[in-house]
């Protein structure tokens, strides 16, 4: 039904106009008594598939990745559809606009999708309170980021008002210098600007209560960049690895290079993604301490997507385009798969 009805009803709007019809959508129906109930019934997550990660308890090992659920607006009516986690943001201190209009766009013919919204929020605050309101019993992680307008070399403040903001109502959180739609955000990924950031990151988590801290990184790093986050990750015994983000690279798409083009700038996620997000993988497992998890995300819109990151080290998986693509049954089938 989603594929033959629903989604073609909703690509005949542009992207964002899609995705912001489907929240106001859900946010009306969910307030029908017995709505939500109903939901999970058909979509709700399976029993047996629980995993303790970063000492988190998960009730399956799916989550919806960061992206989604940008301001924390619907993550109690998302829980319905069997997500283990969710993870929300990225959040910044300041509420920002994000980049012009259009900015989300659909690649059909590749199950991909090019965004460029650069960190488009409501600010921490905001998002906090939405939070501190949680209904569900579902793991939140929080996301989070500097402004637009922060600098690079004061951008570690930024990133400790995200935990300070979150610490009473996420369960662990997710540094991103990883996204291509802040300018100069990626530089903060090189080895010394990164150390620096996480380790005082690290200190104002612990001060507050430990909760797990993990990195999101860029697919695009290079294998000595890697080395690089592994050396760092190992070293400050950080929880957990978010691997990868969206791609700058075009490469491999069946799509014509003159309708990409037009599309212009913004990061790269889908099917496309699925091979070199588990090589990556696959790499970092093979350098990072036992104890470090790693959170797949790229390209998994089957059980079998999700168990080749699995199989290739990932303790856990995240969905955002396939979930796109694949409906509201998605992640049931991924569980039935795996």
């Amino acid at each position: 039904m989603y594929k033959g009805l629903i989604r073609p009803l909703l690509f005949l709007m542009n992207a964002e106009q899609a995705h912001h019809f489907t929240f106001k959508t859900l946010k009306v129906l969910f307030q029908i008594p017995g709505v939500k109930a109903i939901t999970s019934l058909f979509f709700g997550s399976l029993k047996g598939r629980e995993k303790q990660v970063m000492g988190l308890h998960f009730k399956n090992p799916v989550g919806l990745a960061a992206g989604f659920d940008k301001d924390a607006k619907l993550y109690n009516e998302l829980s319905a559809f069997g997500f283990g986690f969710i993870e929300v943001g990225t959040l910044t201190p300041k509420p920002q606009d994000g980049n012009p209009k259009p900015r989300l766009f659909r690649i059909v013919e590749d199950e991909a999708v090019i965004n460029r919204m650069g960190f488009n929020n409501g600010g921490l605050d905001a998002a906090a309170l939405r939070l501190a309101k949680k209904k569900t019993d579902i793991i939140i992680g929080g996301n989070i980021g500097k402004n637009k307008v922060t600098p690079n070399d004061v951008a570690t403040s930024d990133y400790i008002k995200g935990v300070e903001a979150l610490h009473d109502v996420v369960d662990y959180f997710v540094v991103n210098v990883s996204s291509p739609n802040t300018p100069n955000l990626r530089e903060l990924q090189e080895k010394e600007p990164l150390k620096a950031l996480l380790k005082e990151v690290k200190a104002k988590n612990e001060a507050l209560g430990a909760k797990p801290l993990m990195l999101k990184i860029a697919p695009d790093l290079t294998n000595g960049q890697l080395d690089d986050i592994v050396g760092i990750v190992n070293e400050l015994k950080l929880s957990g690895v978010v691997a990868t983000n969206t791609t700058i690279s075009r490469a491999g798409l069946k799509a014509s290079q003159e309708k990409v083009a037009a599309m212009g700038a913004g990061g790269l996620s889908g099917k496309i993604l699925r091979e070199r997000s588990t090589e990556v993988v696959r790499y970092l497992r093979n350098k990072l301490s036992a104890d470090i998890a790693i959170v797949a995300v790229g390209g998994i819109f089957t059980g079998k997507d999700a168990k080749e990151k699995l199989d290739a080290g990932a303790d856990l998986v995240q969905v955002w385009t396939g979930f796109l693509y694949e409906g509201p049954a998605m992640v049931r089938r991924m569980l039935r798969s795996l």
